[in-house]
């Protein structure tokens, strides 16, 4: 008998309640999510473990999402990224800076954001075949 493993999501959001929901509404999709409150932190971890996806806040102390963003390109080149904001003009930034990133733009409905993160898998799991 075969087992796959979950989808790994490394979340980081620097707001504790949006980083809660977030992580318990990807939680009950199926994912299995480590999140963490800055960019710095979340570093370390993309340098030690494979995670499936980087789903990031753009507006974070320390460390933008864009910054982390591209640390991630270099350390885990196989992490797919989706930015998360608030900010229409960041939104722009996250576009041209990470054409390859997904950006949505909040408020979001959790469905919305379970069905992109469902999606970018899809991708990814029809981009092997």
């Amino acid at each position: 008998m075969t087992t796959t493993a979950s989808p790994r999501i490394l979340l980081a959001e620097d707001e504790e309640a949006m980083r809660a929901y977030l992580e318990r509404a990807l939680t009950k999709a199926g994912f299995e999510v480590v999140s963490v409150d800055r960019g710095t932190e979340a570093v370390p971890l993309l340098e030690a473990e494979f995670f499936d996806l980087l789903l990031s806040d753009i507006v974070m102390p320390e460390m933008d999402g864009i910054e982390l963003a591209q640390r991630c390109a270099e350390v885990s080149p196989r992490t797919k990224v989706m930015f998360i904001t608030g900010f229409a003009a960041v939104s722009l930034r996250a576009s041209r800076e990470q054409p390859h990133a997904k950006v949505l733009s909040k408020p979001f409905h959790l469905r919305d954001l379970v069905l992109e993160v469902e999606r970018v898998f899809e991708e990814q799991q029809e981009a092997r075949i």
